[in-house]
């Protein structure tokens, strides 16, 4: 049986056009999985333990309580109770993450028992402390980063992508590097790159747990460490009591709310 030359020539430009593909748009590719793979958890709550570690290896433990309610259409809504220790007692922070546009992200300060805006200029501060930034804590959204994929390989025996992505909008990074687990689609780490374009810290992401909504399979990582490499500083955050697919009420993520 001969086959028709046009067919193969079709067939040629076919397996052309995919092999083509560029770095960028392979990386995007990824980015889409990743968001679609994630996308329809509803909400969660859970608690949560933050500890920060500085140089000499001395800890400071603090419990949070944590909620998050998924925003079709938009960045996720959340918002974080510290309940102790006393000094830190009753902080809350709000975040409304945002595909394109800065997030939102309001402080409430019970010592002072008033709300602060965190504008774009404090984003990259740090929180509470802690070796995680604002922007760290604020949205991941697909549409807020380029993305290109650098490589793939084996990471911890997972198969894993490694992608390179960098900040559309005004940032404290100039790029990330982040290792994406093709099980989880999720990152197992991600390295952080200041504005001098030198490595800053790294999230190492582990401990991930299945849940199931509506029938439907999710990951997610139980514990975030956060290394300083230029301070030597730490901070970890561990989730508690997760859980996954629970509804909740759009009055519990206002500013009002926070008081």
């Amino acid at each position: 049986m001969k086959i028709c030359p046009l067919i193969i020539a079709l067939l040629g430009s076919l397996f052309i056009s995919v092999s083509a593909k560029t770095p960028e748009q392979k990386g995007d590719e990824i980015a889409k999985k990743m968001e679609n793979a994630n996308n329809g958890y509803i909400g969660e709550e859970s608690d949560m333990e933050m500890i920060l570690i500085d140089a000499h290896g001395s800890r400071v433990e603090r419990l949070m309580k944590g909620n998050i309610m998924e925003v079709k259409k938009d960045g996720d809504k959340s918002i974080s109770t510290f309940l102790n220790p006393r000094d830190v007692k009753g902080t809350k922070m709000l975040t409304w993450s945002h595909k394109e546009k800065d997030d939102d992200q309001w402080l409430y300060l019970p010592s002072l028992k008033r709300v602060k805006r965190i504008n774009s200029s404090s984003k990259s501060s740090s929180f509470m402390g802690s070796e995680f930034s604002f922007e760290d804590l604020g949205s991941q959204e697909r549409e807020k980063f380029t993305y290109k994929l650098l490589t793939e390989k084996k990471v911890n025996g997972l198969d894993s992508w490694v992608l390179e992505r960098k900040p559309k909008t005004k940032s404290g990074y100039t790029k990330q590097i982040v290792v994406i687990s093709k099980k989880y689609m999720n990152p197992l780490s991600i390295e952080y790159y200041d504005r001098k374009n030198e490595l800053l810290k790294k999230a190492e992401f582990s401990g991930y747990k299945k849940y199931t909504v509506k029938g439907k399979t999710l990951f997610r990582a139980s514990k975030i460490h956060m290394k300083n490499k230029q301070t030597k500083k730490e901070s970890i955050f561990e989730w508690k009591n997760r859980k996954i697919g629970v509804s909740q009420k759009s009055r519990n993520f206002t500013k009002r709310s926070l008081k």
